[in-house]
């Protein structure tokens, strides 16, 4: 049977989930397909502000591709290229998402699973949780599409010891080499990730947007042009620029519109 990938909306928050039980939710390519959609969905609802990513049972995150697809799916280069296509598709869709998004991580973090980690804004996770990309003992390289999710988060440095050596990290090894952004205790982690995404939804969800926006832009090496840096200002037409002024001067708490 083939995996899924679940959503569901409590108030702003979004919950995505990778499920695959009895394969601590190994990504095959209907999840793959149904990644995209769902990420592709999302970004176009206004109702959401933020979207939490995780598996389903606790146990994992997500423990890389499914392997056994591959005799099928990546048999020749014709159904590779479909495969890795698809996949690097997905990985996109959870990138390009413009409302914030969690990695809420626990257990295995490995593969695909990391790969899809790396595009999100945040990635909270247990201590005991584990990462890495041990594809070289498979006798197969990483596509480069999904590479460079890794090599924007980490560095060439980390992407290399990743993959030349094919050793399993511990959370507190990625922190420290940047692959994660906060580890807390195992019991823990399912509430500081929500406590992350309501903190997120308490601010004005445009503003939210235009800061991964820029955060995305900055990293080019090209010098801001005249009408990016007036652009840079849109947010003083907004009526939540408005409400946020209002309420700072009121003592009170915003109440954002999105508008």
């Amino acid at each position: 049977m083939s995996g899924t990938v679940l959503c569901a909306h409590e108030k702003a928050i979004a919950t995505v989930t990778l499920s695959n039980p009895g394969k601590l939710n190994a990504i095959d390519f209907a999840m793959w397909q149904q990644l995209a959609r769902t990420f592709s969905d999302l970004s176009a609802d206004d109702r959401v502000r933020c979207v939490v990513l995780r598996g389903d049972g606790g146990q994992a995150f997500a423990a890389g591709g499914d392997i056994g697809e591959f005799l099928t799916r990546r048999d020749t280069l014709d159904h590779a290229l479909i495969y890795h296509g698809q996949a690097g598709a997905a990985l996109q869709a959870v990138f390009d998402c413009r409302h914030p998004t969690i990695a809420l991580i626990q257990g295995a973090c490995i593969g695909g699973g990391l790969e899809i980690a790396a595009q999100c804004d945040l990635r909270i996770c247990g201590e005991s949780s584990r990462f890495g990309v041990p594809i070289n003992r498979l006798g197969f390289s990483m596509y480069p599409a999904e590479m460079e999710g890794l090599l924007r988060l980490a560095g060439s440095a980390t992407v290399r010891e990743i993959l030349l050596e094919g050793r399993i990290l511990s959370s507190s090894e990625a922190l420290a080499k940047g692959l994660i952004t906060r580890v807390v205790a195992d019991a823990e982690v399912v509430d500081e990730a929500y406590a992350s995404a309501r903190r997120i939804c308490a601010g004005a969800p445009l503003v939210a947007s235009w800061h991964k926006q820029w955060v995305r832009r900055l990293q080019h090496d090209i010098p801001l042009s005249d009408q990016e840096l007036r652009a840079s200002f849109a947010f003083l037409e907004t009526e939540d620029y408005r409400e946020g002024l209002s309420a700072f001067l009121g003592k009170r708490q915003p109440n954002f519109s999105g508008r």
